[in-house]
C-alpha cells in the first residue's frame, strides 16, 4: 500500500492506494474508500497475481480430536558405535531423562537417555551390536 499527501486548492488530502488492477484503483482519501478509473496506460506487471479461494469449513471441522493411540516412540542411535550395556527390558515404564542404554563410540561410553515418557515395547539391539547413527535401538 502506498501513501501520498496531496494539496488541492489549499486543502490537504491523505491518499492510500490499496489495490491497482487493470485500470481500476482502490484508494482511500482521508478515510473514505473510492474505486477510481485511471485513464492513462498502465504498465504490465511481470509477476502473476495470486488469487486464493475463500476458506470454508463444515460444522465440527474446526475441532481437533485426539486419537487413542499414538505412533511408537523410536529411540535412535545418536552416533555410530557399539552397544555396551542395556539398562532396560521390555515392559519397563520409562520417564523422560532415564538412562536406557550405554553405547561405546569414539572410545567413550555414551548414555542414551529417554526423550519422552513411555513403556518399552521392544529392544531392537543386543550387547555388542554395531550401530550406525539413526539406527533404531528401542521402541516405546
Amino acid at each position: 500500500m502506498k501513501k501520498f499527501k496531496f494539496t488541492i486548492k489549499g486543502n490537504e488530502y491523505e491518499v492510500k492506494i490499496k489495490d491497482f488492477e487493470d485500470k481500476i484503483a482502490q484508494i482511500e482519501v482521508n478515510g473514505t474508500e473510492y474505486n477510481v478509473e485511471v485513464h492513462h496506460e498502465v504498465k504490465q506487471v511481470k509477476t502473476p497475481r495470486l488469487v486464493r479461494k475463500p476458506v470454508t469449513s463444515s460444522p465440527g471441522e474446526d475441532k481437533i480430536t485426539k486419537s487413542a493411540g499414538g505412533a511408537a516412540i523410536k529411540v535412535e542411535a545418536p552416533l555410530p558405535g557399539s552397544i555396551f550395556k542395556i539398562l532396560v527390558k521390555e515392559g519397563d515404564t520409562i520417564k523422560k531423562g532415564d538412562n536406557l542404554l550405554i553405547m561405546e563410540a569414539m572410545k567413550m561410553e555414551n548414555n542414551v537417555l529417554a526423550e519422552k515418557d513411555g513403556v518399552v515395547s521392544s529392544i531392537k539391539v543386543k550387547v555388542g551390536d554395531a550401530v550406525l547413527q539413526g539406527d533404531v535401538l528401542i521402541e516405546m
